[in-house]
């Protein structure tokens, strides 16, 4: 039975974080908070996600090593790569899903997370953008995860260099399409990295902590525009059989109102024989790793995903 190291980050919280915690109510608006966000502000809120974002992706490309961004000819999703010397491929892929309740966010919007992630692991990171509901419900996004991730074996990028990781519904999505890989008996990838993984739809174990933007009214409305009423086994892939996954990491801050969930995913890969770390982080907000730029708790989880993702994939002795 595989083991599952636990984690427990330094108590103490950085001012940036206190402060962050302290604005968050203030980003986010009051119909996704109380969960009675109207079909028809969906756009506009995308919009609004799509600018609050902008300051951190614009501080992240410039803080730092070189990247270098352009779009995929084949898929949808935008590449982001460390600069190199010429002529030198980066040795493995990152393929990142990211959050947004399954219905906001972007390469864009992820910007400061996959810009980390590709300067600090050494590899390239391909950053899907999936279908998002209400216009794509379940399993739009799903089916574009596990295409994208065979576009890149097609390619011939081996699977023990590529890495599914995510954030939030994004987490969902990279738990789900390891899953969905494996009980098509596609080679899977060397690893995966879930940042507060949204992975159980249910909200029967879930506590409204008030850790925004993740609060229970925001997930039920979230939950409605992914499935509707009908349950989906792969919409919550911490209820499916988790046996035969490649070794995962999940990061999760006590604060969350999916905190349980975290852990009891972390529990339920063990029982099933797959290797699983589990970070506890304190008094984070939910997918506090997306403000890399101002938090050095985010940037700390991004260090340390990058160190599982080079000792997982063999990759270490060439960044």
């Amino acid at each position: 039975m595989a083991r599952t190291p636990t984690t427990l980050a330094d108590a103490r919280v950085s001012w940036q974080a206190r402060l962050l915690t302290r604005l968050l109510p203030r980003m986010v608006s009051a119909g996704v908070r109380d969960g009675a966000t109207p079909l028809s502000d969906i756009p506009a809120l995308r919009a609004r996600t799509e600018r609050l974002a902008r300051p951190g992706a614009i501080v992240s490309h410039v803080w730092g090593p070189r990247v270098r961004r352009h779009p995929d000819a084949g898929v949808a999703g935008e590449w982001t790569e460390p600069v190199r010397a010429s002529g030198v491929s980066p040795p493995g892929v990152v393929l990142y899903l990211h959050g947004g309740a399954f219905a906001f966010g972007s390469p864009a919007t992820h910007r400061a997370v996959t810009t980390s992630l590709a300067r600090l692991s050494g590899l390239a990171v391909l950053s899907l953008d999936y279908r998002l509901a209400p216009e794509h419900p379940f399993p739009c996004a799903l089916d574009d995860a596990v295409h994208a991730y065979r576009t890149l074996l097609a390619r011939g990028i081996p699977p023990w260099s590529i890495v599914l990781a995510g954030d939030s519904a994004g987490g969902n999505l990279a738990l789900a399409t390891l899953v969905a890989l494996r009980d098509a008996k596609t080679d899977l990838p060397a690893c995966g990295i879930l940042f507060s993984p949204w992975a159980d739809l249910r909200h029967a174990t879930q506590r409204d902590s008030g850790a925004l933007p993740l609060s229970q009214a925001a997930m039920a409305m979230a939950t409605r525009l992914y499935i509707g009423d009908t349950p989906e086994p792969l919409a919550s892939p911490a209820l499916a059989d988790l046996h035969g996954l490649p070794p995962l990491q999940i990061h999760v801050s006590d604060a969350e109102a999916i905190y349980r969930d975290a852990r009891a995913l972390a529990s339920r890969l063990r029982r099933a024989g797959s290797a699983a770390e589990l970070s506890i982080w304190h008094a984070m907000p939910h997918a506090w790793p997306c403000f890399a730029p101002f938090l050095p708790e985010a940037r700390a989880a991004l260090r340390q995903a990058a160190t599982f993702i080079r000792r997982s994939t063999g990759l270490a002795s060439t960044r």
